[in-house]
């Protein structure tokens, strides 16, 4: 047969068997998987699009050096001899104030002071006051202006023209700045931003010790001039210095987003798994309904070969029909994950590309061969006897390599999404342990079920419709334990997302102390302390003082550490930046030994000989320290080694000020400190702040409160994305249940023809497909609330540290809900099981 002759009878099929119900969930089910995936993927696009079309501008430049101590300046003459523009910012948190007396506001802000040429790519947009149109700045601000965001303008309650408090400078707010192009994503930025010149910032005298300052030196000019001068200047980089270009800046948050990514792909997944699942009983009951068919072809001298193109081209072009059709709801549904989480990004998104469409339909592709094509083998096997003998069956023959292969396939799909070997294998080995252990729950409780359900004394006319339900069960049990697992899975995901999380929050919520530190005070200089402390006292404000020291880890046991010495993140970031050292004679409150010893007279008076050192718990397992480790600190220029006698387990709900290390006080006095403290404010003595910050403009005080705010806010969006992934997923739980139904629908309308012609009436046969259902969404929920909390009392004590009661109305609730979704959805799907005629189903026989 020539290839269109081919076509056109795989279309001419398609069309005829499209009329029954196989195809249709086959069709569905592909397309709520692609629209899983690819509403993940043409969002991503969108975001990968904007970092690489807008990442000059991501950068403010060509090339950005970052530093968490001051450039040379005989590194910008260089660069400046060399042709390049230079531009320099210092970045820092500040305390910010705005009118007098009793209306007087203050308010933590990221303050950014920049040359007058900045940026040097992309555009700054202002506004000339709140809610109007902006338009592109030229520069910075001009020296004694300053520029602020909405968020500070409204915290403030500030207009252009009024006074703003910056340290001891009174600046003009010039414009309110609608858009910075290099600040990336606003959940990087806790505080709102202020912009001001860097020729004011020496006269707000705000930078003292210990103030943490992001120093940054942009720099742009042709191509080969910035190539040039980054490959010189690479090998000269020091300990804290890094630089960014287009290909690897901003790399919080690319790599902030490539775990959003991942994390919403591996969402998709357990739709695409439930989809397989679909796919896989459609395929079988698609390929039980065609095995007289193909039988009849075989004997009008049909090929085995034939026949298998013909089924596979028909299959094609299901897949790319359903693919597409999944490729458009997924295009529709992206829409939704903008809206959450788009605003979380300070850059606009260009439209998405067609590559996430491509790989949909190749994900449909693969899902629908992978799972589809055992059956069709089976078409192509069956033997031309099976016209006048139907008892020969089905031949089996390769179904479960078949399968195997699609199992093999959707592992595979499983690493890509994942993006790395060992969360690819976590992923695949947790899906694998989740399913089965489910499958086995099912199991027993179908088994519970069918031995509770009684014998013939229940067999009364009000009891013979859930009995026979329930046995219906145990006569099917793979098929319902197929259907229960799938929509377990659904439902489970969505426990987790909605009351999981919810009690998980509520739990870390009682877990904190209820006047536990909401104020911490930072910058404090040293002949600040005792004025400080009398203030906070006047309010009656227990608060304990500590200094902090600046240092960083060079060295461990005489060899020197670096980012590359460590593969985990958080220790090549701990590693790269500096500690806060502290000092003190006493165990703090809220810390206890976990190893070792803490620091013996002798060492506080200083007489113990070597420096001693004791070390948070947690950070010692980061960097692999232990006790009797050896470890050097450069502090101001100066090489200061200590050696590790304890390591504490530290309480860190407590808000107290805490650090990760601790030496005697005299092993770091006379170094350049500064002070830290801690202390729970009241409401009603709010306006305490306002006063502390007009007498030390140069303190920065942080609101725990508002930051843990602005963080469940955060949280509460990406939730409501993952949630969203969520419904396809158990869109696909549906779409397995009417497959398995489906699957079987032959044999259950020959059993329902029996009971009617046996003298069942339809009520009766009504109350046992309900009871069915209602047993199958129980028992889902039932594992689903199981496999919720088991997951939720995980995190509490592995990952979070603290306990959660367990809730077990969640156990009844999940139960009942479950079974009340599956009864409707299965209702509907059963009806026409019920109008078909005795007579006719029991003419055609059992499949």
């Amino acid at each position: 047969m020539r290839v269109l002759q081919l076509c056109s009878f795989s279309w001419r099929m398609l069309r005829r068997d499209a009329r029954g119900g196989e195809l249709r969930l086959l069709a569905a089910a592909l397309a709520v998987a692609v629209a899983a995936l690819s509403a993940v993927g043409f969002f991503a696009d969108r975001v990968r699009q904007a970092l690489d079309r807008e990442s000059h501008q991501l950068l403010g430049a060509d090339l950005l050096l970052t530093a968490d101590h001051p450039w040379p300046q005989a590194l910008t003459d260089e660069a400046r001899a060399r042709g390049l523009q230079v531009v320099e910012t210092r970045t820092f948190p500040s305390m910010v104030t705005h009118g007098e007396a009793d209306e007087l506001r203050a308010q933590l802000a990221e303050i950014k002071a920049v040359g007058a040429a900045y940026p040097l790519r992309g555009t700054l947009r202002i506004a000339p006051a709140l809610n109007v149109p902006d338009a592109p700045a030229r520069g910075g601000p001009p020296a004694g202006m300053i520029w602020i965001d909405e968020r500070l303008a409204s915290a403030l309650g500030a207009r252009v023209g009024d006074q703003i408090a910056v340290g001891q400078s009174s600046l003009r707010v010039d414009a309110v700045l609608t858009l910075e192009p290099d600040r990336g994503i606003n959940f990087f930025s806790v505080a709102p931003r202020l912009l001001m010149n860097l020729d004011d910032l020496p006269a707000t005298a705000l930078l003292q010790i210990g103030s943490r300052v992001g120093y940054r030196l942009l720099l742009a000019g042709d191509l080969p001039l910035v190539q040039r001068f980054q490959r010189d200047i690479e090998p000269r980089l020091a300990r804290g210095q890094r630089i960014e270009d287009p290909q690897n800046g901003r790399p919080e948050i690319r790599t902030a987003l490539e775990r959003a990514q991942k994390f919403l792909g591996l969402s998709a997944l357990l739709t695409v798994v439930l989809a397989a699942v679909a796919v896989a009983l459609a395929s079988r009951r698609y390929g039980q309904r065609h095995l007289d068919p193909c039988a009849v072809m075989r004997c009008l001298g049909a090929t085995q070969s034939l026949l298998l193109r013909l089924y596979l081209g028909q299959f094609a072009v299901l897949g790319v029909l359903a693919a597409s059709i999944g490729c458009a709801l997924g295009y529709l549904a992206h829409f939704a994950l903008h809206a959450w989480l788009a605003q979380l990004l300070a850059t606009p998104l260009p439209p998405p590309g067609l590559l996430p469409a491509v790989q949909g339909v190749a994900v449909g592709l693969l899902l629908l061969f992978g799972f589809a094509v055992p059956p069709l083998l089976q078409l192509k096997k069956v033997s031309t006897l099976r016209v006048l003998r139907r008892e020969l069956g089905n031949p089996r023959s390769g179904l479960l390599g078949g399968y195997l292969l699609g199992f093999l396939a959707l592992a595979g799909l499983m690493f890509w999404v994942a993006g790395e070997v060992e969360l690819g294998a976590y992923v695949v080995g947790g899906f694998s342990v989740a399913l089965i252990s489910f499958a086995l729950i099912a199991r027993l409780a179908i088994r519970l079920a069918a031995a509770l359900r009684g014998g013939r004394r229940s067999a009364s006319a009000s009891g013979i419709g859930w009995r026979y339900g329930l046995a219906s069960l145990e006569r099917r049990a793979g098929t319902s334990v197929l259907q229960i697992v799938a929509l377990a899975l659904g439902f489970m995901a969505l426990l987790l997302l909605t009351v999981t999380r919810g009690e998980l929050l509520d739990a870390w919520r009682r877990s904190v102390p209820p006047e536990a530190a909401n104020r911490f005070v930072v910058n404090i200089q040293p002949d600040q302390v005792e004025a400080v402390r009398a203030a906070l006292l006047a309010q009656g404000l227990v608060a304990e003082l500590a200094p902090m020291v600046r240092g960083r880890l060079t060295r461990i046991n005489d060899v020197e550490v670096s980012a590359a010495s460590y593969t985990d993140d958080r220790a090549q970031r701990l590693i790269d930046r500096e500690f806060n050292l502290s000092m003190r004679a006493d165990l703090p409150e809220g810390n206890r030994l976990s190893g070792g010893r803490w620091f013996s007279p002798a060492e506080v008076a200083g007489r113990g000989g070597d420096a001693a050192a004791s070390v948070e718990d947690g950070l010692a397992k980061t960097l692999g320290l232990s006790v009797g480790d050896r470890i050097e600190f450069v502090v101001a220029g100066e090489q200061v080694g200590m050696s590790v006698v304890g390591l504490r387990k530290v309480n860190w709900d407590t808000m107290r000020v805490n650090f990760f290390v601790l030496t005697p006080p005299l092993v770091l006095q006379g170094y350049p400190a500064s002070w830290i403290t801690s202390f729970y404010l009241p409401p009603e003595k709010a306006e305490f702040i306002n006063r502390l910050i007009r007498e030390f403009p140069n303190l920065t005080v942080i609101d725990v409160a508002a930051i843990l705010r602005q963080l469940q806010s955060i949280m509460d969006q990406v939730a409501r994305a993952v949630q969203f992934v969520f419904l396809f997923t158990l869109a696909a739980g549906v779409i397995v249940l009417y497959a398995a139904l489906a699957s079987a629908a032959e044999e259950r309308r020959y059993e329902l023809a029996v009971m009617r012609a046996l003298g069942a009436r339809r009520e009766q046969l009504r109350r046992a497909l309900l009871a069915e259902f209602a047993a199958i969404g129980g028992f889902s929920g039932l594992i689903a609330a199981l496999g919720a909390i088991g997951v939720g009392q995980f995190l509490a004590r592995q990952v979070f540290r603290f306990e959660v009661t367990i809730d077990l109305w969640l156990l009844p609730a999940a139960i009942c809900l479950g079974a009340l979704l599956v009864s409707a959805a299965g209702w509907f799907a059963a009806t026409r099981l019920l109008q078909s005629a005795p007579l006719e189903a029991l003419r055609g026989g059992s499949a």
